[in-house]
């Protein structure tokens, strides 16, 4: 394991890194109703979208949006939605509003990324739903589509703009106590949740099914990270500290490496505390992913919380 040599507090940050890979990215601009109808549009188009090990796209919410800066005044809210490749995420972003959205009481889709020159498909595929009975409109140079459905209509732009992010930025924190890896995870999700650029798309934000690369079965591109089970400590090279008894991940995907560095820290300030004993990162040696977010880089650039700094 290597030497911890920097601490917050009394939590331990190991120095090594965690690698992220580059992946495409949409955002769309969700609204509805009120906010019953949004939530039930987020459940739905953000689920089962948590790796792209197995999904079609990583997708969570980016932010809840004032009514300043709603679309249409409406509630809304912005989702990102990660791929490896532009096509393989064009495709996956047209299913989801088609299945999620196009069928969710009073939503309308908007893109979030008007300015991208790389685009994908988007209205302009789900239009077909109407039957011929579809219209389209232009709006201050952009096209949208209006789709009829039992409740009116369904307003969804033509097309969305695709650009480069990053996807697998991360953290696994150490707890002394499983309560206390959970209440640490809650903490650090939450503090991300306000960092723009960025989604943690796991079931609450939390990873607890860490894995690596390959697998003693040859059909797995992947298998459980067994450095960091704590009922592997023995039986295994462990990554654990002495007193952890837990231990979770936080993925974090963002739109490029300042945002995921910002979320980073900020991550790491909220989970430090007496019963987190360390905090470290996953990786595969660096031989991956391209971009390497080394933890004790991160804290220095990020500088201090803003709570700290008074």
């Amino acid at each position: 394991m290597t030497t911890p040599t920097l601490q917050l507090g009394t939590t331990t940050i190991i120095d090594t890194f965690a690698e992220a890979f580059r992946l495409r990215f949409t955002r769309l601009l969700i609204t509805a109703h009120d906010d019953h109808w949004l939530e039930a549009a987020m459940t739905a188009v953000c689920g089962y979208g948590t790796s792209v090990i197995g999904c079609d796209a990583e997708i969570g919410l980016e932010r809840r949006l004032s009514a300043a800066e709603s679309p249409d005044g409406r509630p809304a809210a912005a989702i990102l939605a990660f791929g490896f490749a532009a096509d393989s995420l064009a495709k996956a972003i047209a299913n989801r509003v088609g299945q999620c959205l196009l069928t969710c009481p009073t939503t309308a889709v908007y893109d979030g990324l008007p300015e991208s020159e790389e685009r994908a498909p988007l209205g302009q595929q789900i239009r077909y739903f109407g039957d011929g009975f579809e219209k389209t409109k232009v709006l201050a140079g952009r096209r949208f589509w209006r789709v009829p459905v039992m409740d009116g209509e369904f307003l969804v732009e033509d097309s969305c703009g695709i650009a480069k992010g990053i996807g697998g930025g991360n953290l696994i924190l150490q707890g002394q106590t499983l309560p206390a890896a959970l209440a640490a995870a809650r903490r650090a999700v939450a503090v991300i949740a306000e960092t723009p650029g960025t989604i943690t798309p796991f079931p609450g934000g939390v990873v607890r099914s860490g894995s690596k690369v390959g697998s003693r079965y040859k059909a797995l591109r992947a298998s459980t990270n067994d450095a960091f089970c704590p009922g592997l400590v023995g039986r295994v090279e462990t990554e654990l500290v002495e007193d952890a008894a837990a231990s979770l991940e936080i993925v974090i995907d963002g739109i490029d490496e300042a945002a995921i560095t910002q979320a980073m820290a900020a991550a790491m300030h909220a989970i430090a505390a007496e019963d987190i004993p360390a905090i470290s990162a996953g990786n595969y040696g660096g031989k991956l992913g391209k971009f390497h977010f080394h933890l004790h880089q991160v804290l220095a650039a990020a500088g201090p919380p803003a709570a700290e700094l008074g």
